[in-house]
């Protein structure tokens, strides 16, 4: 099982599903789990998680529904041998994230010029400089939108990372998951 666990000072909390799972059932697994719980898109939903241990706590039960939430599983980012191919399979994860996200386009004031020529920027073929900071980007975006911090949550981070050392890219997966991972999580 995976586990995703939620921190609060003296309790901790850890969400479980099947290891593994394709996209579309980890999509609908954490649904029923980790990162839909905080999801503003299930806010008012708190009766999907009334078995689950945390929604005992009343602290956490106020917070059901309150953060923006990415979610990224590049447990997909496999079976090719060329690097190029695993950095446009991430790529076009990175741009399904945005195409999720286009309302933001629409709201009047969010972005200047640059920030909104970037988030245009983003797309399957898109350069590496732009890939490394889309979603710090899109994370400081949703932050300014909602009010308030964003989620990201990460599964199968290791995947692309096997790959390429198995297939001898290693240093370029490397660099480049380095440098996503430290932009979006700083």
């Amino acid at each position: 099982y995976q586990k995703i666990e939620c921190f609060k000072p003296e309790k901790r909390y850890v969400f479980q599903w099947p290891h593994n799972t394709p996209g579309a059932v980890w999509q609908n697994a954490e649904y029923k789990h980790g990162g839909a719980f905080f999801s503003v898109e299930y806010a008012g939903q708190g009766e999907v998680f009334k078995g689950l241990d945390i929604w005992k706590e009343e602290a956490y039960r106020a917070l059901q529904g309150t953060y923006s939430v990415i979610r990224l599983s590049f447990a997909s980012v496999k079976g090719t041998r060329d690097y190029k191919d695993m950095y446009r399979l991430m790529c076009r994860m990175l741009y399904e994230q945005y195409s999720h996200y286009r309302f933001l386009l629409d709201k009047e004031g969010l972005m200047d010029e640059k920030e909104r020529e970037l988030f245009q920027a983003v797309s399957r073929d898109m350069d590496e400089d732009i890939a490394v900071m889309s979603l710090n980007m899109l994370s400081k975006l949703l932050m300014r939108y909602y009010g308030r911090k964003v989620l990201i949550l990460i599964d199968e981070y290791d995947t692309p990372m096997q790959e390429a050392f198995v297939c001898g890219h290693w240093d370029e997966m490397a660099s480049f998951m380095k440098n996503l991972f430290h932009a979006a999580l700083k």
